[in-house]
C-alpha cells in the first residue's frame, strides 16, 4: 500500500519493500556522475531568419535522431519566472502532510497531489510525491484540482504554462522544417494542444541504490521540456538500457525529451527518448515537467515518410488510442514480471522441500 506522503519514509533506516525494484530495474550509475552526452544548444538568434537559424535546426535534428534528447539554454524564458517557479514548489512540498493531501489525487481524480504515480496498477511504487495540474486547452481547466496554496501559486503556474507552450511551439517549428514541412505541420498534428505540468519532488531516499524516483519509460506525447534543479538524477540510455548516463544538470536550462508521438510524426526518424529518474540519500530532488500532447482525436501517422523507408504504423490511429494500447502494454509487462516472480519463489520453495530429509518435512 502506497503511503499517504514520503515525509515519514524518508527518515526510516530501510527502505519500505514496496518501492524496492527487482535487480535488472535498479540503477546502474550513480546520480552525481555526470556525463555530457547531451548537446545543450543555444537559443540565440533562432527568430533570426538567417544562417543561425539553420545552424540551430542542425543541432536539434542531429540530437533527435541521435538520442531524442537535449539541452536548451538562451531560450528566452525569464530566469524569474523559472525562481518563482521553483520556490512555489518546495515550498508546497515542505507543506504538512494534511495540506498536500488536501488535493489528494488517488481514485482517478484529474490534477493534484499524489506519491509514486498517478497510473493504476502499478506493481512497485516510485519514490516521488508529485502536484500535477492540466493546463491546455484552457477551456478545460480544473482549477478545484490546483493547489491554492502557497499564496502565489496559481498565478505564477499560469504565467509559467503559457510561456513554455510557447517555447515548445518554437521548438516544433524547428522540427517541421527540419522534416522539410511548413513549420506549423507539427503543432497542426496536435490539433488542439493539451499540455500538462507536473511537478516532481525526490526526497532523500534511506536506500536509493534499491529503487528508482521515476521507472524506465519514454514520453507519449508529442515533446517535453524539463527544469531540473542541481542535484542530478535525470538518466538517459540509447541502447535499450544496456549502459545509462546521468545528465548534466544546468542552470536554468530545460532538458527537451521527444516523446512518442513526436517519434511517430517523424516515421521515426527522431528517437523518443528513453529515460528514468534516480535518487540519493544526501540531497531532495525538484524537478518540473511539462509535457506537450496532442490532442486526444489527433490522429497519431507520420507526417512524412522519406523515400526508400516504409511508414512505421501500419494505419493512422487516434493519440487516446495510441496512448491507451500503450499504457495497457506497460501493465500487461509488468504483471507478467510479477507473475514469473511469484512463478520463480513458488520454484524455490519446492526445490526446498525436495532437498529436505522426509523426517523434517513432517517433523
Amino acid at each position: 500500500m502506497a503511503p499517504s506522503t514520503l515525509t515519514a519514509l524518508a527518515e526510516e533506516k530501510t527502505l519500505n519493500p514496496s518501492f524496492i525494484r527487482d535487480e535488472d530495474e535498479r540503477p546502474k550509475v550513480a546520480y552525481n556522475v555526470f556525463s555530457n552526452e547531451i548537446p545543450v544548444i543555444s537559443l540565440a538568434g533562432i527568430d533570426e531568419l538567417d544562417g543561425r537559424r539553420s545552424e540551430i535546426c542542425n543541432k536539434i535534428v542531429e540530437a533527435c535522431e541521435d538520442w531524442g534528447i537535449f539541452q536548451v539554454v538562451d531560450h528566452g524564458v525569464d530566469a524569474g519566472l523559472i525562481s518563482d517557479m521553483t520556490r512555489l514548489a518546495k515550498e508546497f512540498f515542505a507543506l504538512p502532510p494534511e495540506e498536500k493531501l488536501r488535493f489528494d489525487m488517488s481514485g482517478g481524480k484529474k490534477g493534484g497531489f499524489i506519491v509514486s504515480s498517478h497510473l493504476q496498477g502499478e506493481a512497485v511504487q516510485d519514490w516521488r510525491e508529485i502536484v500535477t495540474y492540466f493546463s491546455y486547452p484552457i477551456r478545460t481547466r480544473d482549477y478545484s484540482r490546483w493547489p491554492d496554496k502557497p499564496e502565489s501559486w496559481r498565478a505564477v503556474t499560469e504565467k509559467y504554462s503559457e510561456t513554455l507552450m510557447g517555447l515548445a511551439c518554437k521548438l516544433l517549428e524547428v522540427l517541421s522544417e527540419a522534416m522539410g514541412l511548413e513549420k506549423e505541420a507539427l503543432t497542426k498534428a496536435c490539433v488542439d494542444m493539451d499540455q500538462k505540468v507536473v511537478v516532481n519532488y525526490y526526497p532523500k531516499c534511506p536506500q536509493p541504490d534499491l529503487t528508482l524516483g521515476l521507472k524506465r519509460h519514454t514520453d507519449p506525447g508529442t515533446i517535453t521540456l524539463l527544469l531540473q534543479d542541481q542535484v542530478g538524477g535525470l538518466q538517459a540510455t540509447r541502447d535499450n538500457g544496456k549502459t545509462w548516463i546521468t545528465v548534466q544538470p544546468i542552470e536554468g536550462a530545460f532538458v527537451v525529451n521527444l516523446g512518442d508521438h513526436g517519434h511517430f510524426l517523424s516515421n521515426g526518424r527522431f528517437k523518443n527518448a528513453d529515460h528514468q529518474a534516480v535518487v540519493n540519500s544526501n540531497y531532495s530532488r525538484l524537478s518540473i515537467a511539462t509535457f506537450q500532447n496532442p490532442a486526444p482525436e489527433a490522429t497519431v501517422y507520420p507526417l512524412k515518410v522519406r523515400e526508400g523507408e516504409k511508414p512505421i504504423l501500419e494505419a493512422p490511429i487516434p493519440f487516446s488510442e495510441m496512448y491507451r494500447r500503450k499504457m495497457g502494454k506497460d501493465l500487461e509487462l509488468a504483471r507478467l514480471k510479477k507473475l514469473a516472480k511469484e512463478q520463480q519463489l513458488q520454484d524455490l520453495e519446492k526445490a526446498k522441500l525436495e532437498s529436505k530429509p522426509i523426517e523434517e518435512i513432517f517433523a
